[in-house]
């Protein structure tokens, strides 16, 4: 049974916006007391935060779908719909975010970092909050914002500062065991490791972490074997050891040749020549090891590396080997730079930005594409011919009319807002004619105009009693 994920594929979905709510306040004595519709909630934010506790993307791998709750719709006596509850998913330290193409959308590094992956819908306006001067009584409202969704790729690149590497079976599970209290699978056949292992170890005052990553072969970097799965874990280490198995019983292989081999998968993978590399040659305990270890070590240090002879069983050695690792992963926390507080960056929007464009195109359609055009589109009821006059009044304050003049549009040509999937056609009228100005002036609402039923019947029978009196004024006798 997988106990271990560190890739996985992540379905999320923000949640949609409440719509507005079209309301009209009616109470006794009062029969016209205005709009008061209430705006729709906000739909909730689907947000990943780094979570020290989590140490696995096992739980998105068995649940890859995860959406947050809606906004709830507004409702008469200017009352708001509740926000949608925002759905906080916790995941390790060192998790970046991919999108499908396989572009870096965030790095998760460091305890309560976050990532709003998927945002939430807005919530649409009531006719309370569009009413105007010039619109009194609206008899529609907004409605609510579709939240955003996609697939976005989890990957975790463990946050370590030494990393084990080697041939399978070389003893790093077993090393790592005896430089700390990690406990990992310990065997004597081939990957017995098939997650990476992390440490705690102590040397003097400098507490440092060391992860165990699972065993290297020749084409690792290719994808055989589980090197390729494993890989990314060292891309956050200080210092890379090269642990070499003086005591192998292959009669093809030896620690030279090993670590070319690694060397080799590393350089292919790419992104970690600059890491400085330590050499441990392991199982010194077994007589042809110890002979074998003295017989290449002058060799290994003729190329630069400092070299370590090594037992995990007996215990031989480790101290200096600690106290080297300890050394290297000082002096590379001494070189980071200063951690500053995060900068908040104002991009005010360029003064002849209109936040939208008109663009012709081979069929002879015009497309318009903008934030504020788009979301208009989304909200507007094309139900309500005066919520569809609204958004040609909406359109044509924020110039989108004179665009498509200069652009050449002429009466009847096509007009589409929104991308190629998702989007609004109409035959284009340079007078807007959208339908609200076929109801009389603009912010009236006739319901509102009507008379009630029994005001009518008052002013009836008056009317009838007036003319009967101008009859009996009028009439001359004999």
């Amino acid at each position: 049974m997988t106990t271990f994920v560190d890739r996985v594929e992540l379905h999320v979905a923000a949640g949609n916006g409440g719509h507005g709510c079209a309301s009209v306040h009616r109470e006794k004595f009062k029969p016209l007391g205005g709009p008061d519709g209430g705006n729709g909630g906000r739909g909730g934010d689907v947000i990943l935060v780094v979570d020290q506790s989590v140490t696995t993307l096992l739980d998105y791998h068995h649940s890859p779908h995860r959406k947050a709750t809606n906004g709830k719709p507004g409702e008469g006596g200017n009352r708001s719909g509740k926000d949608g509850q925002d759905l906080v998913l916790p995941v390790p330290n060192g998790t970046v975010v991919l999108d499908r193409n396989g572009e870096v959308l965030a790095d998760l590094v460091g305890h309560g970092t976050s990532y709003v992956a998927a945002e939430g819908g807005r919530g649409g306006l009531g006719n309370a909050a569009l009413a105007s001067a010039r619109r009194k009584a609206p008899g529609f409202a907004l409605l609510g914002e579709p939240g955003r969704s996609g697939d976005i790729v989890l990957e975790l690149k463990t946050v370590a500062d030494v990393a084990l590497v080697g041939y399978p079976s070389a003893g790093k599970s077993s090393l790592i065991s005896v430089l700390s209290a990690a406990k990992p699978k310990i065997a004597d056949y081939p990957f017995t490791t098939l997650v990476p292992n992390l440490g705690v170890v102590t040397a003097g005052s400098t507490v440092y972490t060391i992860a165990d990553v699972p065993g290297l072969i020749p084409g690792a970097s290719q994808g055989r074997g589980l090197g390729l799965e494993f890989l990314r874990h060292v891309e956050r280490c200080s210092v890379l050891v090269h642990v070499l198995d003086t005591a192998t019983l292959e009669s093809d292989r030896d620690p030279v040749s090993d670590l070319d081999v690694i060397e080799e998968e590393l350089r292919q993978y790419g992104g970690l020549d600059d890491r400085p590399r330590l050499v441990v040659l392991n199982k010194i305990d077994i007589p042809d090891g110890k002979d074998l270890a003295e017989m290449i070590r002058p060799d290994l240090e003729a190329r630069g590396y400092r070299v370590f002879e090594v037992s995990a069983v007996a215990h031989l050695g480790l101290k200096e080997l600690s106290f080297a690792l300890a050394e290297i992963v000082s002096k590379a926390r001494a070189a980071k730079p200063k951690e500053e507080a995060t900068r908040i960056v104002i991009r005010p929007k360029a003064v002849d930005d209109a936040g939208f464009t008109v663009t012709r195109e081979e069929d002879g359609l015009y497309r318009v594409r903008g934030d504020k055009p788009e979301r208009w589109v989304r909200q507007t009821d094309f139900n309500n011919d005066e919520a569809v006059g609204y958004l040609a009044d909406r359109l044509n304050r924020l110039g989108v009319e004179d665009e498509l003049m200069k652009a050449g549009a002429r009466a009847g040509d096509g007009v589409a807002i929104g991308s190629e999937d998702d989007a609004v056609v109409f035959d284009w009228e340079p007078t807007m004619m959208a339908g609200a100005e076929m109801l009389g002036r603009r912010g009236e609402d006739h319901r509102l105009e009507a008379p009630r039923p029994a005001a009518q019947r008052r002013k009836d029978r008056d009317a009838e009693r007036d003319e009967a009196q101008r009859e009996f004024e009028g009439f001359e006798p004999f």
